[in-house]
């Protein structure tokens, strides 16, 4: 915006400071022209009233010798019988002094070499006339320097103008870009980000209604996080009473049944409780470090993992791979990947969580996470990251979120199996940084 501003008012003051400045530099010529002109009829007036007034060829050479020659005037008399007194006249000139005898009149001849003024002088022995010339050069000095100090006092005028833009464009534009900045941070989870209303009136409307939208965004957010909670403590508090009374029953059988029942129905409130928090922070996209988030949820499995007799084993290179996702949704991420090769794998099947980068031609590289397992794999399901659908008795939730996930980085989740025939699940994140 500082820029478009500022070329703006470049191009405009420029159009004007040359609708100025042209006309300014002709009218200068103009008049040095007529002042230089108007030097030497007044020298070649005098000099005509002092040949009328003298009959001696002597006197009159003496009136010519007093009118001032040099820098560019030159006072010629040509005499009735074609004497002349001063310098000789060129063959032009003479043209033009024969024009004044027969004309009677004086006038003014302007050419590319300058400017000749003849003055006509009826005497008793027939007609005199004086011939002044100026040169080009003198009829156009002190115009160059009258030129350059135009030009200056133009560039001067610029100079503030284009000033005075670059205030007028940061009185703007600033507001506008921290408005943009406090926005960028407002989306990365910042709720208590706010902008400070500056600038013109109608910009500081837009902050203020800005700030507004924010109070009310964060009220909203509130209010469903309050819902969320309320939620997750309605369903959990049967569940953990429904755990206490599984354990009573004395039938062994039932008992591991009912249990089963109920790990089945903590795993639904829990998919259930994070599927309703996803609004939350769905919308506001953050930066993680792809390989550090995985490393500690790996590390946070290790113990279920070894419980249960299965090797986890965690691959990844040695450097950070920023991605376009908060860390938190990353972590529910994998944590929905893990916990559904634990629900839905033998004790023992081993498991590999990966973290790579994939480079892309001529463009910014991409970063994949993938979750395999030596279990049984998808089967036969035709879609198992549809909504609400699985084949093995679960909510089909987790998939349906880490692919919600996946596309909230700008990337996606496919479903494939390993060479030994376990589930594998790939996640583009996005590109990397």
């Amino acid at each position: 915006m500082r820029r478009r501003i500022s070329l703006l008012v470049a191009a405009t003051s420029s159009a004007i400071i040359v609708a100025f400045i042209i006309p300014m530099c002709l009218l200068v010529r103009t008049l040095a022209e007529d002042r230089a002109t108007a030097t030497a009829q007044q020298q070649a007036q005098g000099v005509a009233v002092i040949v009328s007034s003298v009959a001696s060829t002597s006197d009159i050479g003496v009136a010519v010798s007093q009118v001032a020659q040099g820098r560019g005037y030159h006072t010629t008399v040509v005499l009735p019988t074609g004497q002349t007194v001063g310098s000789t006249p060129s063959p032009a000139q003479s043209a033009l002094v024969e024009k004044a005898r027969q004309g009677g009149s004086a006038f003014t001849d302007r050419s590319a070499t300058g400017a000749a003024v003849l003055v006509p002088i009826a005497l008793d022995r027939g007609t005199a006339v004086v011939l002044t010339t100026v040169t080009a050069e003198a009829m156009h000095r002190g115009v160059t320097m009258a030129w350059l100090s135009i030009g200056t006092l133009g560039l001067v005028l610029l100079a503030l103008a284009l000033l005075i833009a670059r205030r007028l464009a940061e009185r703007i534009a600033t507001p506008v870009t921290d408005l943009a900045r406090v926005a960028h941070l407002l989306r990365t989870g910042d709720m208590d980000a706010r902008v400070e209303p500056a600038g013109p009136q109608e910009v500081q409307e837009v902050g203020t209604a800005f700030n507004q939208l924010a109070e009310r965004i964060d009220d909203l957010l509130a209010a469903e996080r309050e819902v969320v909670a309320d939620l997750s403590h309605r369903l959990r508090t049967p569940v953990t009473a429904l755990r206490l009374d599984s354990e009573s029953v004395q039938d062994p059988e039932t008992a591991e049944r009912l249990r089963g029942h109920v790990d089945q129905l903590q795993r639904t409130v829990d998919a259930v409780v994070l599927e309703a928090r996803r609004p939350v922070r769905s919308a506001m996209r953050g930066e993680c470090d792809a390989v550090a988030v995985a490393a500690d949820r790996v590390r946070f499995w290790e113990p279920l993992a070894s419980d249960e007799g299965r090797s986890i084993r965690f691959e990844a290179p040695p450097g950070p791979l920023q991605v376009d996702l908060a860390a938190v949704d990353l972590r529910d991420l994998l944590d929905n990947l893990l916990d559904n090769v634990f629900a839905h794998t033998p004790d023992g099947a081993d498991v590999v969580v990966t973290v790579r980068p994939v480079p892309a031609d001529g463009g910014t590289g991409r970063v994949e996470v993938s979750v395999a397992d030596s279990g049984p794999g998808f089967g036969d399901q035709e879609d198992p990251t549809r909504r609400g659908h699985s084949g093995s008795g679960s909510t089909g939730l987790g998939l349906d979120i880490v692919r919600r996930i996946a596309r909230t980085s700008g990337g996606n989740a496919t479903l494939g199996r390993t060479e030994d025939g376990g589930a594998l699940v790939t996640v583009d994140l996005g590109r990397a940084h």
